[in-house]
């Protein structure tokens, strides 16, 4: 019998592998790093929680993996000694990588990959290295099987971190406080770009959460940079990534039966471009509706007895 199994993609892109205190997801996301083979993988964790029991242990299994690179490859390692907190640690090695990469793929220890998302993502950076419209290549997809055109992904004006490529040309601009934005002046730009007053509310408060510090993460600040911007990010039709981290040792996605957790990995085919190069705007509302609870906020305010409380406030009594 012929031998019909597809080979393994050999990515030609240098790879990013962001850990920290799960050495079993990190085994899982390293073995699909080990099919794709970069030629330089950058490894990069956070320090152990001085509070934490047990969590330099784990840790230190993490950062183990580095034993098991066997492939011919050039590594280097950014390990933290004491804890950085998500945004300094997250944010400051990606900054690490692009000082020394122009473009690469970043993964973090949850985010398993398709070896299909290594050769979406050599296949991207290739085509939109000099068009300034395109700022970000994603490698999930939360349209839960609804397509987007008829080729291999769309265009969209989300920055989705859950695996992911980019240009040091976009992360060169990134403020990981916000401070070149006026949190007067976000709410008119957030009109121009989202219709819907609950998007539009939500996304208000998340940035004066940032610039707050009150919201120890990274990746909004890389959304709000490519948000005003004008800028497009890559988006596959078939899900390349799936987030195998939920529960309750995350950082941030506690709820495991959460409708983007594990989401199955879908082979992408051939790879066919879109002639037009434009947001696809009913995607991202139904990506922000389902993230930002956008219906059942909507059935709250419309209800007879806060329709009264807004009336009364706003005529005085």
């Amino acid at each position: 019998m012929n031998n019909l199994h597809t080979p393994l993609y050999k990515t030609s892109s240098p790879v990013l592998l962001i850990i920290f205190n799960r050495p079993e997801l990190t085994e899982q996301v390293f073995a699909e790093i080990k099919k794709a083979a970069p030629p330089r993988l950058y490894i990069a964790a956070d320090g152990p929680r001085a509070d934490k029991s047990g969590e330099a242990v784990l840790t230190e299994q993490a950062r183990s993996i580095i034993t098991r690179v066997d492939w011919e490859c050039e590594l280097k390692t950014l390990f933290r000694d004491s804890n950085l907190g998500c945004k300094e640690a997250v944010s400051s090695c990606i900054t690490w990588f692009f000082e020394q990469e122009e473009e690469g793929i970043v993964l973090e220890d949850d985010c398993l990959p398709a070896n299909d998302f290594f050769r979406f993502a050599d296949a991207m950076l290739e085509r939109y290295r000099d068009d300034e419209r395109i700022r970000h290549i994603g490698g999930a997809n939360f349209q839960r099987g609804k397509k987007w055109g008829a080729d291999s992904y769309y265009f969209s004006n989300m920055t989705h971190v859950w695996g992911w490529a980019g240009w040091r040309r976009v992360w060169k601009d990134y403020d990981k406080d916000l401070g070149r934005y006026q949190p007067e002046e976000v709410r008119p730009q957030l009109e121009n770009i989202f219709e819907d007053s609950f998007i539009v509310d939500t996304w208000e408060y998340l940035f004066n959460e940032v610039r707050a510090g009150k919201i120890d993460t990274w990746d909004y600040q890389l959304g709000f940079l490519n948000l005003f911007n004008n800028s497009l990010s890559v988006i596959p039709n078939y899900n390349l990534i799936t987030n195998i981290g939920f529960g309750v040792n995350s950082t941030h996605t506690h709820d495991a039966d959460n409708i983007n957790a594990n989401i199955p990995l879908q082979p992408l085919g051939e790879i066919t471009h879109p002639l037009y190069v434009v947001p696809q705007k009913k995607a991202d509302e139904a990506t922000l509706k389902h993230d930002f609870n956008v219906d059942a906020r909507r059935k709250k305010y419309n209800k007879p007895k806060y329709r009264l409380k807004r009336w009364l406030k706003g005529s005085g009594k």
